[in-house]
């Protein structure tokens, strides 16, 4: 069922009429248990199933505009559903439907000293905005983690992605009204124009909180014009530093998941940084291992010297690279002449995502982890795994380098706030 705008609200702008459906729906779903929510989001993964057609033909739309207009291939990756993943979308519904609800969850609670008891209890956030861009599997996964945490969201993705969202959009509410719930629940913020973006960060009271996912300019302009609350999520401009004491062999394995596994994505790596005591051992064997991966070097004077033999395609690298999110085949490298020059390179450069060291020094790991001030910092392990998914939170609605709120991937308790309740027995305060 869709919440009725009554009619003083017929003069509104389509945005502002879809953010109050939004918060009569918000209302509506918040005190529901987690049966009914879970049964919805059940609905939704075996409606993306059915309609795979459907989506796929619609994205098919958005990626042959992306191609006429000269888009680059890692971003139309980024935006293009296959059935394989059409499916996996579905399967990610389903493993949030297995998490734990965290709306009623009490975080603490006493008896206080005059007989009160207070409980301090999670509750949803109400109206989530979602501004995003190119990845229609954001469409899905936000909407799933709002709705099992007892939220309504509005999405807002890019027009490169219209065709896709649109559909997408259309099948989470007929499912969603099928299983009862309001429909008004999920929907997608009416226009393609920035004029309905910029309304949407002004919907001040009806909008609880924006989250922006997508380059740093798109967050930045979220971040510095919106009214509405913000929880930043930042670009990924990740480090791997290669310890005087790793093991060479874990040491490439982990550059090159965490580069090319999957280059258009924010837990990539940008940067490699290498001890100067092992550089001889392990840097052309890393430049081999990303050329066969297909991955040019950016390169500081020290490693363009190991260049020569290489299969590498090496180019110098400029200040620039040091803080370039590529999200392509591109990764910048640089000797340092030890694990403090490398903190302090990532402290210059880093976004504030994920910093990975390959060590097999304790110490160096400890010291590594203890210096370093991102969300996640990986010890022997590729950056690649910072990620909801990765973390058991189920799908994420994103990561927040912030420091307030939620920091890293955000999963359903990040999606909650809390609430005081106290319950007396006729006290007053004197």
């Amino acid at each position: 069922m869709t919440s009725p705008l009554s009619a003083p609200f017929d003069n509104l702008s389509p945005v502002v009429q879809a953010a109050y459906r939004a918060r009569a729906a918000a209302a509506e779903i918040a005190p529901l248990p987690r049966a009914v929510k879970d049964d919805a989001l059940l609905a939704i993964a075996d409606a993306l199933e059915v309609r795979t057609k459907e989506i796929v033909e619609a994205n098919a739309e958005d990626i042959a505009k992306a191609r006429a207009a000269g888009t680059s291939e890692a971003i139309i990756d980024r935006l293009t559903l296959t059935p394989e993943r059409v499916r996996a979308i579905a399967s990610d519904v389903r493993d949030v439907v297995s998490l734990p609800d965290p709306v009623g969850e009490v975080v603490r609670g006493s008896t206080l000293p005059n007989g009160i008891d207070l409980r301090q209890v999670r509750v949803p956030l109400g109206v989530v905005g979602i501004i995003y861009e190119a990845r229609p599997n954001v469409t899905v996964d936000a909407a799933a983690l709002c709705l099992k945490s007892g939220n309504a969201v509005l999405l807002r993705g890019s027009s490169s992605a219209y065709a896709s969202n649109t559909a997408l959009v259309r099948v989470l509410r007929d499912a969603v009204g099928g299983a009862g719930l309001p429909a008004d629940a999920v929907q997608l913020v009416p226009g393609e124009s920035r004029d309905s973006v910029s309304e949407l960060m002004r919907a001040r009271g009806l909008v609880d909180v924006l989250i922006p996912r997508g380059g740093a300019s798109l967050i930045k302009t979220v971040v510095e014009q919106s009214t509405v609350p913000v929880i930043e999520t930042g670009t990924g401009n990740c480090h791997v530093y290669v310890d005087a004491e790793a093991d060479l062999d874990m040491a490439v394995e982990i550059l090159v998941n965490s580069k090319a596994q999957r280059v258009s994505v924010c837990n990539a790596a940008e940067t490699l940084l290498v001890h100067q005591d092992i550089a001889d051992a392990f840097v052309p064997r890393a430049l081999d291992a990303l050329a066969e991966a297909g991955v040019t070097v950016h390169a500081d004077e020290r490693i363009a010297a190991y260049a020569e033999g290489s299969k590498a395609t090496v180019v110098p690298a400029t200040a620039e690279d040091w803080e370039t999110e590529y999200l392509s085949y591109d990764i910048a490298a640089a000797v340092v002449d030890s694990l403090d020059k490398a903190v302090e390179h990532i402290r210059l450069w880093t976004s504030g995502h994920t910093e990975a060291i390959v060590t097999t020094s304790q110490q160096a790991a400890r010291r590594f982890t203890q210096l370093v001030d991102s969300t996640t910092v990986a010890v022997n392990a590729s950056t690649r795994f910072t990620d909801g998914g990765q973390f058991g939170f189920g799908a994420e609605i994103g990561i927040s380098t912030q420091k307030l709120h939620a920091r890293g991937p955000m999963g359903l308790p990040e999606l909650t706030s809390t609430k005081y309740i106290v319950t007396g027995d006729g006290h007053t305060r004197g």
